[in-house]
C-alpha cells in the first residue's frame, strides 16, 4: 500500500486535482521542509527560506475564488493544512493563520476594495496576514475582548493589548478586533509599522517552537477608516470565521497524527530487540492498530465535514465536535507513537518528540477540549451550560 495511512482507500474519495494538490505539496514538504525544519524547531527561528517556495504553490487562500486565490474545494483547502502539518505544526501554524484566518477574514467581511487592495498581495505571500484576536485576559472567552477602537476624524485610534498571535512580529497585516464605542467588536487592519503598534516575540514555548506568536501592545495605535472591515458588525462575524476555519484545524490534527503513526510503523519495522524486529510483537500490533484506526476515523470525518462546509450546511457545534475529537484522538496518536520508539521517541532527530510537543498546542489553540464540548453541549441540548446558582445571601435576623 502506498500509503501506510489509506487503510479504507481514503484516496479513491478525492478529486484529481485534490490528489494532484495533496501530491505536490507532499512532494515539497518532504524535499524542502523535512531536512530542516528540526533545526529551525530546536533553535526557536521562523524558517523564512521556505516562504518563497510556499508562494510558488499557489495554495494561499485555499477555496477562495479570484484576486490570485487558487479556489479549492473545501476538501482540497483541508488537504493541504493536513500536509502543511504532516511536515511541521510550526508550518501549519503559519500557514493556517495567514491563509485560513486573515485572508478569509478579509474575503468573507470586507468589501470589494478591501479585497482588491490585500487578498493579491497575500495569496503570493508579498504580503504575511495574522489575526489578532486573543487577549491576555481573554482566550476562551474572546468575546469579551476589552481592546477598544474609537473614532477621531478619519482614522479610528485603537488601544489595548493582544497575545498569542501567530506571525503577529512578522506580518504585513494584522487583523486586530476591538470593541468600538457602540460596544460593538469590528475587525480593523494595522499595516506594518503602523506608529503605536508593537508587537513582542514571545519565548519559552515547549511547542510549535518553529513559528512565532507574539504579545502585542496597542497603544494610540492610529489606523485609517477605510481600514475597518466593512462587513464586521459585531462578535457573531468574527465566529462565523472561526467556525469556517475551525475544520481546518482538525485537518491539521489529522497530519501530525499520519506523520506520527508512519513513524512509528516504519521505526517498529526496522526496530529489532530480542532477536526480531518490534513489530513482530503483540503489544506493540495493538497500539499500531488502534492508531491506524483513529487516522482512519478521522479521515473520513474530515472528508465529510468538509462536503458540509462545502454545501454551506456546517453548524459550529460539528465543526467544534471535529476539532475536539480529532485534537483528542492525535495527541493519543503522537504519544503512542512516542512510546513505540522508546528513549528514541524524546530525540528530535527522529520527529516524533517534535509532533509530541506540537500537538499539545493544537490540543488546546483554537478552542480548548472543554469549549468545544461546551459549544456542542448547547447545539444538541439548545441549553447554555451554565455554572451552579450561588446559595442564597443568609436572611438577617429580624430583631422586635
Amino acid at each position: 500500500m502506498a500509503d501506510p495511512t489509506d487503510f479504507y482507500l481514503f484516496d479513491e474519495l478525492l478529486t484529481d486535482r485534490e490528489r494532484d494538490v495533496r501530491t505536490e505539496l507532499r512532494s515539497f514538504c518532504d524535499k524542502a521542509v523535512t531536512p530542516i525544519i528540526n533545526d529551525y524547531w530546536e533553535r526557536a527561528e521562523f524558517p523564512f527560506e521556505l516562504v518563497p517556495g510556499i508562494a510558488g504553490l499557489g495554495l494561499a487562500g485555499g477555496t477562495i475564488e479570484g484576486y490570485g486565490c487558487p479556489a479549492l474545494s473545501t476538501t482540497g483547502a483541508g488537504l493541504v493544512s493536513m500536509e502543511f502539518a504532516r511536515a511541521d505544526g510550526s508550518l501549519g501554524t503559519f500557514y493556517g493563520v495567514h491563509s485560513n484566518l486573515a485572508m478569509s477574514a478579509i474575503h468573507m467581511l470586507g468589501n470589494e476594495e478591501q479585497r482588491q487592495r490585500w487578498l493579491p498581495s497575500m495569496a503570493r505571500l508579498d504580503t504575511l496576514g495574522a489575526f489578532g484576536l486573543t487577549e491576555p485576559e481573554h482566550g476562551s472567552d474572546a468575546v469579551r475582548l476589552e481592546t477598544t477602537a474609537r473614532r477621531d476624524g478619519d482614522a479610528y485610534v485603537l488601544d489595548g493589548r493582544k497575545r498569542w498571535i501567530g506571525n503577529g512580529s512578522i506580518a504585513d497585516v494584522v487583523l486586530i478586533w476591538a470593541r468600538g464605542e457602540d460596544g460593538k467588536v469590528g475587525g480593523y487592519v494595522v499595516e506594518k509599522g503602523t506608529a503605536g503598534f508593537t508587537p513582542t516575540v514571545m519565548t519559552g514555548k515547549t511547542a510549535l517552537r518553529a513559528v512565532w506568536q507574539a504579545d502585542i501592545t496597542l497603544e494610540g495605535c492610529r489606523v485609517p477608516a477605510e481600514n475597518k472591515l466593512a462587513e464586521c458588525h459585531s462578535f457573531g462575524d468574527v465566529s462565523r470565521v472561526l467556525t469556517k476555519a475551525r475544520y481546518t484545524v482538525a485537518w491539521r490534527a489529522l497530519g501530525i497524527a499520519s506523520a506520527a503513526y508512519e513513524l512509528a510503523l516504519d521505526y517498529a519495522l526496522q526496530r529489532e530487540q530480542f532477536g526480531q524486529p518490534i513489530a513482530g510483537y503483540q503489544l506493540v500490533q495493538e497500539k499500531l492498530a488502534s492508531m491506524l484506526a483513529e487516522i482512519t476515523s478521522m479521515q473520513l470525518m474530515c472528508l465529510r465535514l468538509s462536503q458540509l462546509v462545502d454545501s454551506d450546511r456546517a453548524t459550529a457545534g460539528m465543526a467544534s465536535m471535529a476539532k475536539r475529537n480529532h485534537a483528542a484522538k492525535a495527541r493519543q496518536v503522537v504519544a503512542d507513537a512516542r512510546d513505540i520508539l522508546g528513549g528514541n521517541g524524546i530525540l528530535l532527530d527522529n520527529d516524533v518528540a517534535r509532533y509530541h510537543a506540537d500537538m499539545e498546542a493544537i490540543f488546546t489553540f483554537e478552542g480548548t477540549d472543554s469549549i468545544q464540548a461546551l459549544i456542542v453541549g448547547r447545539e444538541i441540548t439548545g441549553h447554555n451550560a451554565i455554572s451552579p446558582p450561588k446559595p442564597p445571601a443568609a436572611k438577617e435576623k429580624q430583631t422586635t
